[in-house]
């Protein structure tokens, strides 16, 4: 049982300092904060950047550095470790098959029957550096004929402070604009110092960033409202538990009748009934029924 046994070094920390007691109690702190959950496989990975961070505060020791760390909980130091333990590895036009889904036939069928003065709704999280909110807006100024019918809201989210600062200042490498054709790039970005470019300053403001931990129930009961969320590849980094209760959320988070575009090897049905399954040609997506849970026949 988690816990149960007395701190020892493990043969796989041997001199790096954080015994099995110590990476239990920093994993248990980690999941209650963030919903991660690290399994053994990923020790190595977990006591390295444990080590690092301890190194960088000038702590003697894991107990010192982790004391600090209960003594600033919404601190500094907590944005570092959650920086440093999230992967935002992405690029503009990632599984771009999901796009071309939300403008042919996800939008026109949530606007059949819908006033042109009700704005839309998207979220993106984790939105991570901001490729993916980012690339919602330039499709669908690219690709969708109504988008100046309509006044389009567009949400990133992220627990990653470090990560929202780099989506809002809009700068990104030649890497993450890959997949981006030409024409498009030369439409929507500036060239910046160090062959990096610039998102223009009309699309950075088309877009909304906030701080949210999708397993805190208390942060996403702001969120309300969404015809289409975005949560690609997050998933796959939580343990059963935090998965329900992140999807429960993000159920929360729909109006009636909205849909859940999650990556490619993730799926609702593995998760819960809440969502039914719409299959479309381009992808695969998860629909909130229009009579919501709670309701009567």
């Amino acid at each position: 049982m988690r816990g149960s046994h007395p701190a020892r070094p493990g043969p796989s920390n041997a001199g790096r300092g954080i015994t099995d007691a110590e990476f239990l109690r920093f994993r248990d702190f980690f999941y209650r904060h963030t919903g991660i959950f690290f399994a053994e496989n990923k020790r190595y990975y977990v006591d390295k950047r444990i080590e690092d961070r301890v190194a960088a505060t000038g702590s003697p020791s894991f107990q010192s550095y982790f004391a600090l760390l209960l003594a600033d909980l919404g601190g500094e130091e907590m944005k570092q470790l959650v920086s440093r333990f999230t992967v935002n590895e992405t690029y503009f036009y990632r599984e771009e098959h999901q796009f071309r889904c939300m403008s042919s036939n996800l939008l026109p069928g949530l606007l059949a029957s819908r006033r042109h003065d009700r704005p839309i709704r998207i979220w993106s999280v984790p939105c991570s550096t901001g490729e993916e909110p980012y690339s919602i807006a330039i499709w669908l100024l690219e690709n969708w004929a109504e988008v100046d019918h309509y006044d389009v809201e567009i949400i990133g989210s992220d627990i990653d402070t470090t990560a929202l600062r780099q989506a809002q200042a809009g700068i990104y490498s030649p890497r993450a604009l890959m997949r981006l054709p030409l024409a498009v790039r030369a439409r929507y970005f500036e060239p910046a110092a160090g062959d990096n470019w610039c998102l223009v300053q009309a699309l950075r403001d088309s877009v909304q960033f906030t701080k949210v931990n999708l397993v805190d129930t208390t942060q996403t009961a702001a969120y309300r409202g969404f015809d289409i969320v975005f949560c690609r590849n997050l998933l796959i980094y939580f343990d059963d538990a935090s998965r329900r209760l992140a999807v429960e959320n993000i159920y929360d988070c729909l109006a009636p009748g909205g849909y859940v575009c999650l990556g490619h090897s993730e799926s609702m049905s593995r998760i819960t009934p809440l969502f039914e399954i719409r299959r479309f040609p381009d992808a695969i997506v998860y629909r909130k029924p229009e009579q919501t849970r709670g309701e009567g026949a």
